[in-house]
């Protein structure tokens, strides 16, 4: 079973609801979230291997060169531009797509490997765990969440997903099983959920939420989920030790009383999960 955690924005508690889902249940742990990778802060695998994720970019023979513009004006990505001289590139706005090299007439254009990130691969005790990480100034998260995704085979995975509905979601989240929808008890915090909400019900993937920093007064999100047949499948409370158990880089199972909380959790996402 894959299942991907996810949130309308940043900060409600995704990484929290992974990593100790993750300790919890004994599943594969992969962090998605390419450009703010944090799991391992909490986790703590030791680190088994590293290996570096490039994208193909043009070089180009300016000798060969005849100055005609076709590799301009077929790059979509604006990566290309034309100056009296040179052809000039910006290697950040490449996409990789190769359709420079397929079109120039002279052959003037072949293809060399640029590092954009990496990925560490470790294990937490028994737990295998993956992390990408996307250099500082990088524009582009895809080419590392697809090789993460690489690595995803038929063993049960917990797959921490960036926040937000954008494509670097989309391709966390494709094929997986089911969605955990990790939401606040506030306006701000509905108004996220319901956009995540859209994107899984467009993908087509069951799903239920968890509500993070639980106020028993604040009733919005329960509401909605009612209103919505969304399953809640569990609340974590609004503690002041969760947030000291956070600054000292501590799963939150290790305590006790949340580690009851999240078993209680992880037993209604396989309920859910496996009726789904």
């Amino acid at each position: 079973m894959h299942i991907a955690v996810l949130s309308g924005k940043g900060g409600t508690g995704k990484t929290t609801v992974s990593t100790n889902l993750s300790k919890i249940m004994g599943y594969r742990y992969v962090d998605c979230d390419v450009e703010e990778p944090n799991g391992f802060i909490f986790l703590k695998p030791e680190i088994k291997k590293v290996e570096e994720v490039a994208i193909p970019i043009p070089e180009i023979d300016q000798e060969k060169c005849s100055l005609c513009k076709a590799c301009v004006n077929a790059c979509h990505f604006n990566a290309l531009a034309y100056t009296k001289q040179s052809i000039m590139l910006f290697e950040q706005m490449c996409h990789g797509c190769g359709a420079c090299m397929i079109i120039c007439p002279t052959k003037a254009i072949h293809e060399k490997r640029r590092t954009i990130g990496k990925i560490l691969m470790g294990y937490h005790k028994e737990i295998e765990c993956f992390s990408g990480i996307l250099n500082l100034g990088e524009p582009m998260a895809g080419p590392i969440i697809s090789k993460l995704r690489q690595y995803i085979d038929n063993k049960s995975t917990i797959i921490d997903c960036a926040p937000g509905s954008s494509c670097n979601v989309v391709k966390a989240v494709i094929d997986c099983d089911y969605g955990i929808l990790v939401t606040e008890p506030t306006v701000f915090g509905l108004h996220d959920l319901k956009i995540a909400v859209n994107l899984v019900k467009q993908m087509g993937i069951p799903h239920g939420v968890i509500i993070n920093c639980h106020d028993p007064e604040e009733e919005l999100v329960e509401a909605y989920c009612m209103e919505e047949h969304i399953p809640i499948l569990g609340k974590i409370p609004f503690d002041r030790n969760i947030a000291s158990l956070h600054s000292e880089g501590k799963l939150l199972v290790e305590d006790a009383v949340y580690r009851a909380i999240f078993q209680a959790i992880a037993s209604k996402v396989e309920e859910v999960a496996s009726c789904s």
